[in-house]
């Protein structure tokens, strides 16, 4: 598991880094050799730099290139210094390394005859909008044809939320002390082709947020045993499907995602007119034929019958609902009804939400189950009340607050997922542009249904801040489904392509992912 700092958590470990002995001038330099051995330099090189520490660092950097006899020029945008940063440009001045301004650099053509083009203008503080000038030598990075290596942070781009309306696209990043939300979410992806941290000895003051990577799935998934049975890895039941929408609950289902990530057993609960369609397709799951009730429109959904639903849930682990199963009464009876009386975990997800949108956070707080909701942007907005702009602008920090609010763990998806219980927060950067497309939500909660059957307790509710018992909280566990998801996506991404994967096709490298691990 890889730690991830906020810039606020980053800047006070920094402070109090340097309180306790280190100078920062030291610190300056540590960053500046493991930028230097993160590169396979190819000269000329360009150092671009602003005002602050970032472009200290670039300073140092420019003394071991010059050492190392790589030909090097500095390229000033300011002419404002930090004070370990003006130290070491004094020293490049006197080794005579080259300093441009940006305007000399500009007039003589930009940044074209440089191989190497280093980003040092803004690092991870910056935030709000670019002056104009910034934003024309930000332009001229990206436009130069080098290998561009941005350092901490790429200039522009928000280190706690991965906005930017500008910002450098780099071939490499190299974060320094630690990676910072802004590598991961919104536009990172977009915006650094590959990235890497470089410890130079600044320890978190606050608690980290935490990247789940692969050797943390398989340690959660272990080795079955053989003396097992399907009951030991869980009964779990996904709820959804109406005529509109049949597709998603088979996704979830059929296509054995629930199946293939874990579960012991899964159950589709559909509408009884569904299951015709939805039989030749079963093989290793069952069926239950729900009640329905038609719809104006002539869709059938899911009416709620509360024998039906006690049969269903009495010997399952975990309930996935929503996928599909549109809006009607019926969907808000059978949430309401899981919601008071299933004593296992619930994944709340589309219609779901949908219907949940609706409801007083103080239902959701009190419910008997514990909870799990899975919503991408537009389905947050509409629970929380906030804006796609305000979302984007702190994800981290409104999926924390509406989880402490619900008392659930929310899953807010993204190019990369956050999970938090409000407390714990996980982050997965596995997943591709190709699961952009109907259904991936569907295979998610096909995923978690089984995964949290597997290792969630036989009976009764957790109490708030209880983990499971192998020691792992609801929110790692959450956090592994998640990964395995984004992981079986990449694989049909590269199968298939970006544009013709289909979320069936993730669905279907779900194996190849827990072959792999």
């Amino acid at each position: 598991m890889t730690d991830i700092l906020s810039v606020e958590n980053m800047r006070e470990s920094d402070r109090h880094t340097i309180e306790a002995g280190t100078p920062g001038r030291e610190l300056m330099m540590r960053a500046a050799r493991g930028v230097f051995d993160s590169v396979s330099w190819k000269a000329p090189v360009a150092i671009v730099c602003g005002s602050g520490n970032n472009a200290g660092d670039g300073y140092a950097l420019a003394l071991l290139l010059h050492e190392a006899k790589i030909e090097t020029a500095i390229i000033t945008c300011s002419e404002k210094f930090s004070e370990d940063g003006r130290y070491y440009f004094d020293e490049c001045r006197l080794a005579g390394i080259p300093v441009r301004t940006w305007p000399e650099t500009e007039a003589a053509g930009g940044l074209k005859e440089y191989a190497t083009a280093v980003d040092c203008l803004l690092g991870t503080g910056f935030k709000g909008d670019l002056r104009p000038e910034l934003a024309e030598v930000i332009k001229a990075v990206n436009a130069s044809g080098s290998y561009i290596v941005s350092v901490d942070m790429n200039s522009g781009l928000n280190g706690d939320n991965g906005m930017a309306k500008l910002c450098v696209r780099s071939d490499l990043t190299v974060s320094i002390g630690g990676f910072k939300p802004g590598h991961f979410l919104n536009m990172a992806k977009d915006s650094m082709a590959d990235k890497v941290n470089i410890d130079i000895g600044i320890k978190p003051v606050m608690k980290p947020y935490s990247l789940i990577d692969e050797e943390d799935v398989k340690a959660f998934f272990g080795r079955r045993a053989n003396f097992s049975n399907k009951g030991t890895y869980g009964y779990t039941a996904l709820i959804g499907g109406s005529t509109r929408y049949s597709g998603a609950i088979r996704l979830a289902g059929l296509a054995e995602a629930a199946a293939r990530s874990g579960a012991g057993v899964v159950k589709l609960a559909v509408p009884a007119s569904l299951s015709a369609e939805i039989m030749p397709g079963i093989l290793v799951s069952t069926l239950f034929p729900l009640s329905e009730e038609t719809d104006e429109k002539h869709n059938a959904q899911i009416k709620f019958e509360r024998s039906e639903a006690e049969e269903l849930i009495s010997n399952v682990r975990t309930v996935a609902i929503g996928m599909g199963a549109g809006t009607g009464e019926g969907t808000k009876e059978m949430l309401g009804f899981l919601l008071s009386e299933f004593s296992g975990t619930l994944i709340a997800d589309a219609d779901a939400l949908t219907v949940m949108s609706g409801m007083e956070r103080k239902r959701l707080r009190e419910s008997r189950c514990r909870l799990v909701l899975t919503p991408h942007v537009k389905e947050f907005s509409r629970l929380t009340g906030l804006n796609k702009d305000e979302i984007l602008a702190d994800p981290i920090g409104a999926a924390k607050q509406y989880a402490s609010e619900t008392g659930s763990t929310v899953l807010l998806k993204g190019p990369s997922t956050i999970v938090t219980d409000g407390k714990e927060v996980f982050i997965t950067d596995r997943g591709c542009p190709g699961m952009a497309t109907a259904g991936s939500g569907d295979v998610l909660s096909g995923i978690l249904a089984a995964v949290l059957a597997g290792f969630s307790p036989d009976e009764g509710a957790l109490e708030e801040g209880e983990n499971s018992p192998d020691g792992r909280s609801l929110c790692f566990m959450t956090a592994v489904g998640a990964y395995i998801n984004g992981a079986a996506g990449e694989l049909a991404e590269k199968k298939f392509g970006s544009v013709s994967m289909t979320a069936a096709d993730t669905a279907g490298c779900i194996p190849d992912v827990l072959m792999g691990i």
